[in-house]
């Protein structure tokens, strides 16, 4: 039997709060001692924005040349190149979730996957993402189920990269190597 009064309904959804707050404590806990710990309470947007500045600082100190891009279609220029960055912490499950995926004007999506004691890194061309979406694994449509079209999201265990997306990267060493590689190739 439902009771309708507000202290009642208040109280179930309390008790429904503390038999789920298990499952989120421990996913936070895994984060405990992390270098990236204090980022994880940031909202998406605000993580997005530290995502940017982030690779943008580390690709710098890595001796490329990066500048914010003159418009919304791509987030950085790099070495003359338009580049998307995209960012996920893990999500439950230990996956990341790389998400608004969308057909602009940019070269190369950079996915940065934070972990609380690892990063990985993949550099993928556009086309590769444009030409996969709905049919590689993991990048499928964000929005409206298979019929949606203007956002895609990438699902990517790091334990399990997906066939297709391994020669993009993996490591932030290896995500390095491949970016370096691809901005020659388009530069060239």
């Amino acid at each position: 039997m439902m009771s309708s009064s507000s202290e009642n309904q208040f109280d179930l959804l309390v008790s429904a709060s503390n038999a789920l707050k298990g499952d989120y404590a421990r996913d936070e806990e895994v984060w405990e001692g992390s270098p990236f710990q204090w980022m994880i309470s940031l909202p998406s947007r605000s993580k997005g924005a530290y995502a940017e500045a982030l690779i943008s600082s580390w690709l710098a100190s890595n001796g490329m040349q990066v500048a914010r891009s003159p418009d919304s279609e791509a987030d950085r220029i790099v070495e003359g190149v338009r580049v998307e960055i995209k960012s996920s912490t893990l999500w439950a499950g230990g996956a990341y979730r790389f998400q608004q995926l969308r057909d602009q004007n940019y070269q190369i999506v950079l996915c940065l996957g934070l972990s609380p004691f690892e990063a990985h890194l993949w550099a993928i061309p556009k086309e590769v993402v444009i030409a996969g979406w709905g049919s590689y694994e993991g990048l499928t449509s964000q929005h409206g189920g298979k019929s949606g079209t203007d956002t895609a999201w990438l699902h990517v265990d790091p334990t399990s990269v997906p066939s297709w997306l391994q020669e993009f990267g993996g490591s932030l060493t290896e995500g390095l190597e491949k970016l370096t590689n691809k901005l020659n190739e388009l530069r060239s």
